[in-house]
Order: C-alpha cells, then structure tokens, then sequence
C-alpha cells in the first residue's frame, strides 16, 4: 500500500494530521466532544504511537478549546495502538502552551489534556485572564495558581496551589478557586480571603470565611462560614455577609458582632435582625429588620 493511502486511512484515528471536515449529523456526543484535533503532520508510528507534533506553533482544538504549543506528544494507554486509542488518548503539550475560549486565555509552560476524562491540566507558571464582554460590564479577572484545568463539557475551570485572582480593586486568595465563565462567578475555597483596595478615604478591608463566591461583573460577594470584617479598627464577625463594592455597605448575618479597638465600642445585632456596615464612612449601625442574602445569585451553572 502506497504511503499516500495509509495515511488517508488513517488520518481519522490519529487525532486529524490535518483538518477535520464538520459532517452533517447529530450533536456530537460526549465522547466526540473530547476528542482532539491537532493540525500538522506527525512523527513515530501511526499505528502504534506515540505521535510527535511539533511547529511554530502546533495548533489544536478540543471542542470549543483552541490550544497553540511548540510540542504536542499523542500516546495511548499502556498497550493500546493508537489507531484503537481513539477517546482515550493523552496529549501532552509543552510550551509555552496557549489555550483560548471564548472571552478565557490561559498560558503555561506545559499542559497535559486527557480525551478520557475530557479535561486539560496546566502547570509551569499558568495564569488566565477573562475579559468582559463590554468595557462598561466592568474589569477583567487574572488568575495564577499552581495548577489549572479546563474542562470541555463546561464552561468552568479550576484552580489549586496558592490561588490568586484579580478583578480591579478586589484581590482572592485561597488554595483552590473554580471560576464560572458563564456566570461570571468565582468560588474560593481553602482559607479564602478577599481584600478590597484602600481607596481616597476609604480603608483597606479584608473578608475572610470557609467559603467566599464572587460575581466579577457586578461586584458583589457572599462569604460564609465564621466571617471576620476588617477594616482599620473595626473588627466584624458573624455566619454570613453580603458584599456590594458597588454601594460600599456590607450585611452580616447570624450572630454578627462588629468590635472597634480603638474605641472600645461593640455592637451586636439584634436577635431578629443583622449589622450593616458602611464601607466607605467605616460605619456600623444594628439593623432591627431581617436580612436575606440571595445565595441564589451564587450558584455555580448546574448547581442547585
């Protein structure tokens, strides 16, 4: 069989050595979805793997995931050709590596994507930045941490190992961060903490909780889960807050109690009611009424 033709035939099983044709069909399937696509001619053997894909740069796509690397290693599992290995191979991409969707870039030294479990994970510095869809729906977001995945069959990514996120004047830290592209919702877990920036007259202040959730685009934050308020002398704690930048007041609920250090003031909130506290004036004042933080606001896509 002439070279020509056994690549033909094979062009199908080794992960498109060139463009795949969209075909006129129903909604790939789950498994179909995952399958990477790398342009380029590869190097090893094409029946039994590994193939080696290297350029200036190798680019790839995985759904809606467009990845550009300097080297790209295709390997099936442990005693399966290649040719047979389809949905269940590994591609191992070095770098630098870039990966885009939609309004999500990351970049990284190395990224190893999985067609099994349908997701990629990058080490080696990464960072991503999210970008707003329109300049006045507000800033974009950075993150670094010391890994991140990308998942295919959602719009979501996760993040481990000294997280940090960035969005204008707020700063995240924890030790793992899941960002919502769809929402636009980031959940910090792990010792979490957010800082509002020191601004004119308004001092710095930093929430901290089990569990913070952001929404990015509106500003506005739900930390549960034993809450500390600081912010200069004043010292707030209680079950839950309800952050809005936007109209810099915060509401904490359940057993909420705001203490100034230096005035030696404590205030504790009504049986039946919350402590409001003005960000900007760096005021506390007992609220009588009931609070309801909309935690519906804050879920995760598919979260109930």
């Amino acid at each position: 069989m002439k070279t020509s033709t056994l690549l033909t035939l094979l062009t199908p099983a080794i992960l498109g050595a060139g463009t795949v044709l969209a075909q006129a069909a129903a909604p790939a399937s789950t498994a179909e979805r995952r399958v990477v696509n790398i342009q380029g001619a590869p190097t090893g053997n094409l029946r039994t793997g590994p193939l080696t894909f290297t350029g200036s740069p190798v680019r790839a796509t995985v759904s809606t995931l467009q990845i550009q690397s300097q080297r790209v290693v295709l390997s099936a599992p442990a005693g399966v050709p290649i040719v047979e290995a389809r949905g269940r191979r590994t591609g191992d991409f070095s770098g630098p590596v870039t990966v885009t969707r939609g309004r999500l870039s990351a970049k990284g030294g190395k990224l190893v994507y999985s067609e099994a479990s349908g997701k990629g994970v990058m080490t080696a510095g990464p960072t991503a930045t999210f970008v707003p869809e329109k300049r006045e729906d507000g800033d974009p977001v950075t993150i670094t941490a010391g890994q991140m995945s990308l998942d295919v069959d959602s719009n979501v990514s996760e993040s481990t190992g000294s997280v940090k996120l960035v969005s204008g004047n707020q700063t995240g830290r924890a030790e793992k961060l899941v960002f919502d592209e769809d929402r636009e919702l980031a959940q910090l877990t792990g010792s979490p903490t957010l800082t509002r920036a020191a601004e004119k007259n308004q001092k710095e202040l930093v929430i901290s909780g089990q569990e913070v959730r952001a929404l990015t685009k509106s500003k506005t934050l739900y930390v549960r889960g034993g809450v500390k308020l600081v912010q200069g002398t004043t010292t707030t704690t209680g079950d839950a807050v309800y952050y809005d930048d936007k109209k810099n007041v915060a509401y904490v609920v359940g057993n909420a109690v705001s203490v100034d250090s230096k005035s030696r003031v404590t205030l504790r909130a009504p049986a039946s009611g919350y402590l409001e506290q003005r960000t900007d004036l760096g005021r506390v004042s007992q609220k009588n009424s009931r609070f309801t933080i909309p935690t519906a606001q804050f879920q995760l896509s598919g979260e109930k």
